[in-house]
């Protein structure tokens, strides 16, 4: 089903807002991650490493999923559809998987919380160069899918294909039309 233009407007506002506030979220949780490799001051490391998992419920997690939701609602919405195209593919795999990997990892920013958290653990034992890593790695992937969502690369899916032929074959076939009888 196909939604009327001002739902599919709302829609794309909503899916967009989503997706660019996950990736400032994750520049957010960089430049978090950086402060905790690089600050000399041990209240500022361990506070740091304390806030990323609340953050990451309160911030990253909801972002992640209400893109990936509102990404399907946009597809399937839309004449583009879910499963048509390669680059919406794409898009649907990076965020599924960047979601998924995301909710793994939310148990490493609770044990970094607790090493944070011991004010007798040595400050070399609680700067964890992991979730620079992540973010950079989180960053590249959801710039990626924001090149092909921008981009639009050619590539129809063996399924966009049959559903192009339907298409055309629905709009060329002839259409019954009652002709007046002559009398």
């Amino acid at each position: 089903m196909i939604m009327p233009p001002r739902l599919r407007k709302l829609a794309l506002i909503v899916h967009v807002t989503s997706s660019v506030g996950w990736l400032g979220a994750v520049v957010a949780f960089l430049a978090l991650a950086v402060i905790g490799m690089t600050s000399r001051d041990p209240e500022t490391v361990r506070g740091v490493y304390l806030v990323m998992e609340p953050a990451a419920w309160y911030t990253l997690v909801p972002l992640a999923l209400a893109a990936l939701l509102t990404g399907i609602v946009q597809s399937l919405g839309t004449p583009w559809g879910l499963f048509r195209h390669y680059w919406i593919l794409f898009k649907l795999l990076i965020n599924v998987v960047a979601t998924v990997v995301l909710l793994i990892y939310i148990g490493t920013f609770k044990s970094m919380a607790a090493r944070a958290a011991d004010l007798g653990a040595e400050l070399s034992s609680v700067r964890d160069f992991s979730p620079v890593l992540h973010s950079v790695l989180a960053l590249a992937v959801l710039l990626l899918a924001m090149v092909l969502a921008v981009y639009k690369p050619r590539g129809v899916t063996p399924y966009g294909l049959r559903k192009q032929d339907s298409q055309r074959e629905s709009r060329s076939a002839p259409r019954s039309m009652s002709v007046p009888q002559e009398k």
